[in-house]
């Protein structure tokens, strides 16, 4: 009889995406910059301002590519050009955004993995399921090179602005202590008071980002929105709150100052 079933044939594994994934902060907010052609211009712009021959010379793309790439990057805020001043037909390009950090498409994956891993041999607690949920989202669409900061801010100012009126009190210390039980009873983490002046607060198990991957920048734009609302509406007057420690940067809590 002849044997009609064929051996399992071994597939040549996927390569590991090793692409990186640049973000720049600009006026409209944070942009993740995932085209490989992109990247390679930018990084050679954050070396020093170049011509657009340089920038095909030193990229080996097309010049209608590079030109392309140019304009979309200049409509975004990201680069800027000015006249060359050897020949005004010519333009000079360089970056007019802030270089946040790169992250690369790989170490992402394999922390959205390891972190589903530590959730199915953990307890398998409700709450954990949705931080799961949260982070796994949040990590797929900043690999697709969509970063959501901004609406996460706005989020955070809108909770804040409903939570108010839950948690103020004319005492500052109670309206501290109010703040502080709300985010332990909601699982949101664990705050700390180290200064008033001016008032400094760490959050350790951050629900926003501890078990995050290593980002290179703070992560807690819906925790800061929360907190520049709340002390907003207290002080009856705009303040601003600087993230200056976090997960996401390898700290072991996060810290908000509030100015």
């Amino acid at each position: 009889m002849v044997n009609n079933v064929k051996e399992n044939e071994i597939k040549p594994s996927k390569p590991p995406d090793n692409s990186q994934i640049e973000l720049f902060a600009t006026p409209e907010g944070v942009l993740a910059i995932k085209s490989p052609v992109r990247v390679k211009i930018l990084s050679m712009l954050r070396n020093g301002d170049l011509s657009f021959d340089e920038i095909v010379k030193l990229s080996g793309r097309a010049k209608s590519t590079v030109s392309s790439h140019l304009k979309a990057m200049s409509r975004d805020g990201i680069i800027n050009s000015r006249v060359d001043p050897e020949d005004a037909r010519k333009k000079i390009f360089y970056i007019q955004s802030g270089y946040i950090g790169k992250l690369h498409r790989q170490k992402l994956q394999e922390d959205i993995s390891a972190y589903i891993q530590r959730y199915i041999a953990s307890e398998n607690e409700p709450f954990e399921f949705f931080r799961l949920i949260f982070h796994t989202l949040r990590i797929s669409l900043l690999n697709q090179g969509v970063d959501i900061d901004p609406i996460l801010y706005e989020a955070g100012l809108k909770v804040g602005d409903a939570l108010y009126e839950k948690v103020k009190d004319p005492d500052q210390s109670t309206f501290l202590s109010n703040i502080a039980q709300f985010w332990k009873t909601h699982n949101l983490g664990s705050i700390k008071i180290h200064s008033l002046k001016p008032i400094t607060i760490s959050v350790t198990d951050c629900f926003e980002c501890s078990g995050l991957p290593y980002l290179g920048r703070p992560a807690c734009a819906f925790d800061s929105g929360i907190l520049e609302s709340l002390f907003s509406s207290y002080n009856q007057e705009k303040v601003k709150v600087l993230e200056t420690a976090c997960y996401a940067l390898g700290d072991k809590a996060c810290r908000f100052v509030i100015q």
